[in-house]
C-alpha cells in the first residue's frame, strides 16, 4: 500500500498537440491542457514537422503553467515528470523532452521517459478501474498497428505490427485522395455513416499464420477502384467507398483480436490509438471480443487522440518500478512498442 500519494506531471509533444497533465496515482486526473495544431496543419493536408516543433517551442511552457495552475498546485508539489521521448517527429520530441529535463534539473524531480504508444496503452486504466494485466491491446493510430500482450504492468509481448501503411495512414491517405480535409480519419468515419458497408467489396487483407497486419493492398485497391470509375465515366458514391473500406479496415482488425483472444485464452482486449475513437471500430470490436467470451475496454474519446494524462499515467507505473531516466535521455523516433 502507497503511504503517500504520488502526483506525477505528464508532457506531450511527439506530432501535433502541445500537452500537459497533472496525475494523481494514476488514476486521477487532476489537470488535462491540450494545444492542437490541427487548423495549423490542415491547409497542407497533412502535418509538417518544422511547423509543428516551432508550435511546440510557443506553446509547452504555458500549457505545462496551466496544468499545474488547474491542479491547484505547484511544481514543488509534483514528485515526478514523465515524457514521451519517442516514437514521433523528432523536432517535436526534442521540445517536450528539453521541457521536461529542464523542469527536472531545476527542482531535482525525477525524470521519466515514456514511450508514446505504451501512454496510448495506459489510457486505458481510467476508462476501466478493475483493468490490470494480462491483457491484449490494439495500439492503431496514423503511424502504428500493432498487437501485443501486456503482461504485466512494464512487460509486453509483441504478437504483431504493420508491415507497412498503418491503419490510421491508410483512412488519412484515402481521405486526402477523396479531398476530404486533415486528420482523414474522422472524416471518412462521418462519409461512412450515410453509405453502405457492402456496396463495394474492397479485399480484407489476413496475412496467414501471422498477427501481421498490411493495409497498403487494400489503399490501392480503393485508389484503383476510384480511378476506374472515373475513366468510365461512372458517378461514385463517395460515402459508399468510405463506409466500405472503413468495413474493411475494421474486419481486418477484429479478425486478428479474435483469434489473438482464442489462442492466448485473455478475457479483455484493450483498444488504444487516435483510431480507436472510430465508433465502427469499436462496436465491431466489442461483438467480436464478446463472441469468444473476452470484453472490450478503449479510452473515452478525449483520450483517444494524443494527450498528457496517458504520459502520466504511463509514468506513475513506470516510477513504482523506479523505472527513470537520466538527463542524457535523448528523443526516439523510431522508438517501438516495449522497447527501452
Amino acid at each position: 500500500m502507497m503511504e503517500k500519494d504520488l502526483t506525477i506531471l505528464g508532457i506531450e509533444s511527439s506530432c501535433d498537440e502541445t500537452a500537459a497533465s497533472v496525475v494523481r496515482n494514476g488514476r486521477e486526473v487532476l489537470s488535462s491542457i491540450v494545444s492542437t495544431q490541427i487548423l495549423v496543419h490542415r491547409k497542407f493536408g497533412g502535418v509538417v514537422p518544422e511547423i509543428a516543433s516551432r508550435k511546440h517551442i510557443e506553446h509547452v511552457m504555458p500549457v505545462i503553467d496551466e496544468a499545474i495552475k488547474e491542479a491547484h498546485l505547484e511544481l514543488r508539489d509534483i514528485d515526478a515528470i514523465a515524457v514521451t521521448y519517442g516514437p514521433g517527429l523528432v523536432g517535436a520530441l526534442l521540445v517536450g523532452l528539453s521541457a521536461a529535463k529542464g523542469l527536472s534539473l531545476g527542482t531535482g524531480k525525477p525524470l521519466i521517459g515514456v514511450n508514446h504508444l505504451e501512454g496510448h496503452v495506459f489510457a486505458n486504466f481510467l476508462s476501466d478501474p478493475d483493468l490490470k494485466p494480462p491483457f491484449l491491446a490494439l495500439v492503431v493510430s496514423g503511424g502504428h498497428t500493432s498487437l501485443l500482450v501486456v503482461e504485466d504492468y512494464n512487460t509486453f509481448r509483441l504478437l504483431g505490427q504493420t508491415r507497412d501503411d498503418a491503419a490510421g495512414e491508410a483512412f488519412d491517405k484515402i481521405a486526402r485522395f477523396m479531398g476530404l480535409p486533415y486528420p482523414g480519419g474522422p472524416e471518412i468515419e462521418k462519409l461512412a455513416l450515410s453509405g453502405k458497408a457492402g456496396a463495394i467489396d474492397f479485399p480484407r487483407p489476413l496475412l496467414p499464420n501471422s498477427y501481421d497486419f498490411s493495409f497498403s493492398g487494400l489503399k490501392s485497391a480503393v485508389i484503383n477502384y476510384l480511378h476506374g470509375e472515373a475513366q468510365r465515366g461512372h458517378e461514385v458514391r463517395r460515402e459508399d467507398v468510405a463506409a466500405s473500406f472503413q468495413e474493411a479496415i475494421v474486419d481486418v482488425l477484429v479478425t486478428k483480436c479474435k483469434e489473438a483472444l482464442i489462442a492466448t485464452g485473455l478475457k479483455k482486449v484493450v483498444l488504444a490509438g487516435g483510431v480507436s475513437a472510430n465508433r465502427r471500430l469499436q462496436e465491431a470490436l466489442a461483438q467480436g471480443a464478446a463472441s469468444v467470451g473476452a470484453e472490450l475496454v478503449h479510452p473515452t474519446p478525449i483520450l483517444c487522440t494524443d494527450n498528457a494524462v496517458m504520459i502520466a499515467v504511463r509514468g506513475y507505473y513506470q516510477y513504482l518500478a523506479h523505472d527513470f531516466a537520466t538527463l542524457d535521455l535523448n528523443a526516439n523516433p523510431s522508438l517501438k512498442l516495449g522497447e527501452a
